[in-house]
Parts: structure tokens; sequence; C-alpha cells
């Protein structure tokens, strides 16, 4: 019975679940898209995302720190994501202009590059 409901689920076309509170995956990969994270950084998923300046995202959502060594938690990726200078200063990272919704989509969406 569990197998058949995980079969179903498995064709569903609904945003996978983000564990970032009020952030949606697929708004998140939109606005990675439209801020041109992937001129600076590889990103599987993002169409031409292939930069080489910034480090590769492809297993963000595992690892344990972000940036070199903050903890890779939600609360520490959303402030990274606004203001990454008050984060790490010196950090080429530059600073987005991101708005606190636009950075939880985008963590949504980071958080699922396992």
């Amino acid at each position: 019975m569990m197998l058949a409901g995980a079969v179903l689920l498995g064709g569903c076309k609904e945003d996978p679940r983000s564990i970032v509170p009020g952030g949606e995956v697929r708004q998140g990969l939109r606005l990675v898209t439209q801020y041109q994270c992937g001129a600076c950084h590889t990103i599987p998923g993002v169409q031409g995302a292939a930069g080489r300046e910034g480090p590769a995202l492809d297993h963000i959502g595992r690892l344990s720190y972000i940036a070199g060594g903050i903890p890779n938690q939600p609360a520490n990726m959303l402030r990274w994501l606004r203001v990454p200078h008050a984060v790490k200063p010196g950090t080429e990272m530059p600073p987005m202009g991101l708005t606190e919704q636009e950075a939880r989509h985008i963590a949504a969406f980071l958080y699922t590059l396992r």
C-alpha cells in the first residue's frame, strides 16, 4: 500500500516541499536564473549556469557549512544570500539586493541540490 502511494506521488508535478518556511522551490529556480547566479556558479538544472568564479552549488543542500565555515541552516543561508559581507567580511560574493522573500525562494531551491 505504501509503495503504491509513493509511486503516485512520484508523478505529481507540485512544487517539491521546501525546508525553508515560506520558500517556493520553483520561484527560487526562476530567481537564480533572473539574478544570473550562474555567471559565477555552476548550478545543476539552471541553463547556462557554468560559472567558475564561485564554488559549484551542485551539493550545497547537503553540505554542513556554507561559505567555508557557516553552519548550513536556513536562517544562515537567508542571511548569507541577503548580506554576504555581514556574514563573512571580505567575501567575493556580491550583495544582490534580494528581498527577504526572494532569499527564501532561492534558499528553498538551493536546498534541493543534494
